[in-house]
Order: structure tokens, then sequence, then C-alpha cells
């Protein structure tokens, strides 16, 4: 679930997620600021790619990936709204 959600500054593409895994929570920087903005997803529950390793991106430690789906320049989030943070795909 996402809890916080912001513009990375110097970017257009960027925003910094912070995101409850049920478990504990990480930062994820990720490349949709273009298709939603931080006020959209707070409170989403998206799908997150949990077992990567960890990458700086613009100077902000990274410790995931959000899955999404795209077609042309549309980009679209898969989000699960009634299960809890943490559970599996």
């Amino acid at each position: 679930q996402i809890l916080e959600a912001e513009k990375v500054p110097k970017s257009k593409k960027l925003l910094t997620l912070r995101v409850d895994l049920g478990t504990e929570t990480r930062t994820i920087v990720s490349g949709i600021a273009l298709s939603y903005t931080p006020e959209q997803l707070v409170g989403r529950k998206v799908v997150i790619i949990a077992n990567l390793a960890p990458a700086t991106i613009m100077g902000i430690e990274s410790k995931g990936m959000v899955l999404a789906a795209s077609h042309g320049s549309r980009l679209e989030l898969p989000m699960i709204q009634d299960l809890p943070p943490g559970s599996s795909v």
C-alpha cells in the first residue's frame, strides 16, 4: 500500500513512493509521474517486485519496482484494493 508519494526534484518522470509491504516499509523510485500524480497514488495498493537489489536513482535508494502495463504512451498500474499489504502475487 502506498503510504506517501512525492515528485523527485529535477525529474519529470520520477516519483518517490513509501510502500507498506505488510512486514516492512520501503522506498521505491518509480518512473510513473507522467501518468499518475502523488495524490492519485496515496492509499492505493499496487503490485511491486520486492526481491531486487537496491538501486540508487537520482540520489535516492530504491528497494523495489512497481509493476505496470503499457500500451503506446498509456501506462496503467494493476491495483489490488481488497487484500492486505504483503499479500503474495
